[in-house]
């Protein structure tokens, strides 16, 4: 495999970790300049969409939060993007990785989730500085 193939399907791999499909309509909210290129661009080549922002007005299967500590309120933040997923949507919650700047401790997301009405399910390395934490509604409330 030449170097260029290994690295597509390693970029390609970025977003089979976040379980996403073809097809699927990613919602991104919280971009900034800090935000990890290839995972967003593997998003797109898998889904073969591009992905909506914030102002997008129908439903997603998929919302991706970029989230750093000192962004604002996280449980605001969840509440908010929760009305935009479709039945059986998820929500990527991306945090900096310990030790870099914005890192937001794992209990605080779990008590923000939790008082957002979702289920912490798993969580990942999403990329090389972002963390990655899959929330969804639970299922009584789908």
């Amino acid at each position: 495999m030449s170097a260029t193939a290994g690295q597509a399907q390693g970029e390609r791999g970025l977003a089979e970790r976040l379980g996403l499909k073809p097809g699927q309509v990613v919602q991104e909210v919280g971009w900034d300049e800090d935000a990890d290129d290839d995972l967003r661009d593997s998003i797109e080549e898998l889904t073969g969409n591009e992905l909506v922002d914030e102002d997008f007005e129908d439903v997603v299967d998929v919302v991706l939060l970029w989230w750093r500590d000192g962004d604002g309120d996280l449980f605001d933040a969840l509440s908010g993007v929760v009305t935009n997923l479709s039945d059986g949507g998820q929500i990527w919650l991306l945090t900096p990785k310990a030790g870099r700047e914005g890192h937001v401790e794992p209990s605080d997301i779990g008590e923000d989730a939790t008082t957002a009405g979702l289920s912490q399910t798993s969580s990942i390395s999403a990329a090389p500085d972002w963390s990655g934490t899959r929330l969804v509604t639970p299922r009584a409330r789908r």
